[in-house]
């Protein structure tokens, strides 16, 4: 019989990897979103390359990104300047994460708890800043079928992959606060381990990282 430890094992077999079932299938998950959002993104490369450049004289052509989304909550006219705070802001709520998992390796609950409380508001003020811009966009007469800056297009795109990913931050917000509670009822501590932790800080890398090719395709080209 294999001396593999009892912890190892997988109904009497070796894990394949080295590692917990729970992380290979989130692994297993995120890979099979991984093809969701390239689906979303691929098509979106696919009819933006079908639409004509930007041309003010052209109200079908495809919208000047440095126009569209110019404002935030108390200014006008400053191309960018919010959405850039939004990504700032959910890329280090990435690295409070990882803070949260090393403590995690430590036993160390204040720790985790500090980090996650952190991560946590990140996350909110994130989903809580992108329900801002869209509010203002549709009030500026954006929606999925109509657009007053250029090709209707891009509002049901923009409409449908923003709002896909922030259904995923939210999901990430609400798994995080649960394992917030959690931890600080002391049940990862009985268990011996923070492994959840782990989990959900793939999911939440998952999330930063797929936001960067989001604000790249939307917002910068």
């Amino acid at each position: 019989m294999s001396t593999t430890n009892a912890k190892e094992l997988w109904s009497g077999g070796d894990s394949p990897f080295k590692v917990s079932y729970g992380k290979i299938m989130m692994w297993y998950f995120l890979i099979s979103d991984t093809f969701t959002f390239a689906g979303l993104l691929i098509s979106y490369g696919a009819i933006r390359s079908s639409q004509p450049k930007h041309d003010e004289t052209n109200p079908l052509s495809w919208p000047d990104p440095n126009h569209v989304f110019n404002a935030g909550p108390g200014f006008h006219h400053a191309p960018l300047v919010f959405v850039t705070f939004m990504t700032f802001t959910l890329i280090l709520s990435s690295v409070t994460m990882v803070r949260a998992v090393q403590e995690g390796h430590y036993m160390n609950r204040a720790g985790v708890l500090k980090w996650m409380a952190l991560t946590i508001l990140g996350g909110l003020v994130f989903v809580l800043s992108q329900a801002w811009e869209w509010t203002h966009l549709i009030h500026e007469g954006m929606t999925p079928s109509s657009n007053p800056f250029g090709a209707y297009s891009f509002g049901a795109l923009f409409f449908l992959i923003t709002g896909f990913h922030g259904f995923h931050v939210s999901i990430g917000v609400l798994l995080n606060s649960w394992a917030f509670i959690q931890t600080y009822r002391g049940v990862f501590d009985r268990r011996g381990h923070y492994e959840m932790i782990e989990k959900l800080g793939l999911y939440w890398h998952f999330v930063d990282l797929v936001w960067v090719y989001v604000f790249l395709a939307f917002y910068l080209f």
